[in-house]
């Protein structure tokens, strides 16, 4: 009998501890970190041969990362990263090199800081924003891009995510 009782009282403290935690773990998914960048994260950020600079496609690319959103949001954020390496370096290969990778090693499964939805918490998957994440997303960028009103690469000594 008092063999039962302490696993009945083991049980229901485990379940107690494992719910707060889960509510815990949905509370802190209402809040987004302030925007971060790293550039173009594990990929140069510029040709050291040539003049090419395609930094500046890899913030923007980032501020649809850190927000994060739907799948369908992902690859249009992956295919505009395409378009602009394109564009400013009149390199297609270099532009669907970066295409590939960024769909390869950037969903929200991967436990990285540069993940699709890199703002929020770990877990949070694809899933689109609420008014409220949104408003607070904005508001987040705008501070930004008060301080940075031209999304070019961060001097790396002074800010990584």
């Amino acid at each position: 009998m008092t063999i039962k009782r302490n696993v009945s009282h083991y049980w229901l403290r485990s379940m107690a501890l494992l719910t707060s935690a889960a509510l815990l773990s949905c509370a802190s998914h209402s809040s987004i970190k302030p925007f971060t960048t790293d550039g173009c994260s594990l990929f140069p950020d510029r040709s050291i041969i040539s003049s090419k600079d395609w930094c500046g496609c890899c913030v923007v690319h980032d501020l649809a990362y850190w927000r994060g959103g739907t799948a369908e949001q992902r690859l249009s954020a992956d295919r505009a990263l395409q378009a602009c390496v394109a564009q400013s370096t009149g390199d297609k290969a270099l532009a669907e090199l970066m295409f590939s990778g960024v769909r390869a090693g950037g969903g929200p499964h991967y436990f990285t800081t540069y993940r699709w939805g890199y703002g929020w918490p770990f877990g949070r998957q694809y899933k689109p924003l609420t008014s409220e994440e949104t408003a607070e997303a904005d508001a987040l960028e705008r501070q930004y891009r008060a301080v940075h009103p031209v999304l070019s690469c961060p001097n790396m000594s002074t800010q990584t995510r």
